[in-house]
């Protein structure tokens, strides 16, 4: 197997765990404030990832450190928008609005750094916001307080994206340490955040700790680490479309674990929800371009030995 299927195939394993991470993190939250979970979840993640890399970390540099505070506070406003959109909405609905950042971030390069996106993502603009209507959007045509809370995460998400690809392309972060002080950030700022507005914890059953101890390991620790070590082996296409299937994982866990069913015109949104993202990441004229190309006689192999002949 090829270091690039490698990658593929860990990437995988990361929306895997993302997609389940909401039904998990669903139960945890009827024992613990939103802030704690996400506190617990990250000390636990960073307390696991920084002996493993120790001999790494270190020289550090004040770039990486300033990049990982403010990819890290960015990434706190994720996980918290997210854990209280939970509480308020479908996990289905979740997973996809979630996944919106593939379709936010060309817009946030096009308004902060002048990046002209592609023609196509009005459509896929259009596309999406039509889904997400559909699934969010009640008969009085208001949405949920979880949709809308899972938005903002999405949006954070998006500047999260933006701002890892300035500081990996700086020359002047270092990508691993980069991800482990991200962990160490959002552990820091989601501690503090549980300090002043969350909720003390009462005893909590064993099964609660272990569903804590899953999400921290594998949704999180094994998750952000895994992704900066595949993306050296893969293309950002592949990356792209391979996290165009965590919102997929979300709805079969939701279904298939906690049976959550929702209305006929919800699933509708959803595909469209899922073929806007997949446009977004799918570069079709180029692929029928590159196609054409192999088609025309100079390009074909019969042709070629045609004229050798």
């Amino acid at each position: 197997m090829t270091n690039q299927k490698k990658a593929d195939a860990a990437l995988v394993m990361v929306t895997v765990f993302w997609g389940a991470s909401y039904v998990m993190s669903d139960y945890a939250l009827n024992f613990l404030h939103p802030f704690t979970l996400c506190a617990i979840r990250f000390l636990i993640a960073f307390a696991l990832a920084y002996p493993v890399f120790y001999r790494k970390m270190r020289p550090v540099s004040r770039h990486t450190l300033r990049y990982a505070f403010l990819i890290g506070s960015l990434l706190t406003g994720v996980y918290a928008f997210t854990n209280f959109g939970i509480l308020h909405t479908s996990l289905t609905n979740v997973g996809f609005i979630v996944a919106l950042p593939v379709i936010f971030t060309p817009l946030i390069n096009f308004f902060f750094r002048k990046i002209r996106p592609a023609r196509k993502m009005i459509l896929v603009l259009i596309l999406a916001t039509t889904g997400m209507a559909m699934m969010t959007l009640n008969e009085r045509f208001v949405p949920a307080l979880g949709d809308l809370l899972c938005l903002v995460a999405a949006l954070c998400y998006a500047g999260d994206i933006v701002v890892t690809e300035i500081a990996v392309q700086s020359g002047r972060v270092n990508a691993l340490q980069l991800g482990v002080f991200v962990l160490g950030t959002v552990a820091g700022l989601m501690t503090l955040l549980s300090l002043f507005f969350g909720e003390r914890a009462e005893v909590i059953d064993p099964d609660v700790w272990l569903v804590v101890f899953l999400l921290a390991v594998f949704s999180t620790g094994f998750a952000f680490i895994a992704q900066s070590v595949a993306q050296q082996y893969t293309s950002s296409t592949h990356v792209g479309l391979i996290f165009t299937l965590e919102p997929v994982f979300a709805a079969g866990a939701a279904y298939w674990i906690v049976g959550e069913i929702l209305q006929p015109r919800a699933y509708f949104g959803a595909v469209l929800m899922l073929i806007a993202v997949l446009w977004a990441e799918i570069d079709l004229t180029g692929w029928v371009q590159r196609r054409k190309h192999r088609m025309t006689p100079e390009a074909s192999p019969e042709t070629e030995r045609d004229e050798a002949g």
